[in-house]
């Protein structure tokens, strides 16, 4: 991997120190940190994994991918999937205009900031190969890190229904993403409910 400017390092910084204002905690190995904080962390690590030669605006675009994300709540929107498609767009919209402020500060070309925005909205999925990365890196961090949570957190929701909310998010990915959640050491419930989504 090629080293990283050093505005890619103070425009990460930037990132980590706005997502360390999140209200939100999390205990991670018995100590308490700002929840997006950790997310952006865990992205980092998984691209690191999964792409090693990622380029800095995928990497970038990563460790931005919900910058300041509690500051568009989702109680703000309708229930339903009108309303969850509504407040991820105003999401989508938020992180990118969050990290264009930070890359712009940081003296980065607005092609170069284009191109990490287009990364950040995921546009042309599966004809895009970074916004493809991206997608992969974004479900993997979600199986490792917080399907177990989302389960536990939906106890009305039998396997059938669980199965097909995952299977929203595997179709997303390509072979290679879908490879990288397999191999992934995770409890059985886990792996069966992946195996009936993949079916």
């Amino acid at each position: 991997m090629t080293e990283p400017s050093p505005r890619f390092h103070a425009a990460i910084a930037d990132i980590d120190a706005a997502n360390a204002q999140d209200p939100r905690l999390d205990c991670v190995a018995g100590v308490t940190r700002p929840r997006e904080l950790v997310y952006s962390e865990r992205m980092s690590e998984c691209l690191a994994r999964l792409y090693p030669d990622a380029s800095e605006a995928l990497r970038i675009a990563a460790r931005a991918q919900h910058i300041c994300r509690w500051q568009i709540p989702r109680k703000d929107y309708p229930l339903g999937r009108e309303g969850y498609n509504a407040w991820r767009a105003a999401c989508r919209d938020h992180h990118a205009a969050l990290t264009s402020a930070i890359m712009r500060r940081h003296g980065y070309t607005d092609g170069k900031i284009a191109q990490v925005v287009k990364i950040i909205r995921k546009e042309q999925l599966k004809r895009d190969p970074e916004s493809q990365a991206l997608e992969n890196v974004v479900a993997v961090v979600f199986v490792q890190h917080y399907l177990d949570e989302f389960v536990a957190g939906h106890p009305d929701y039998d396997d059938a229904r669980l199965a097909d909310i995952l299977k929203k998010t595997l179709r997303k990915m390509d072979s290679a993403g879908h490879a990288a959640a397999l191999a992934l050491d995770l409890p059985a419930a886990t792996v069966r409910l992946i195996g009936m989504a993949m079916k």
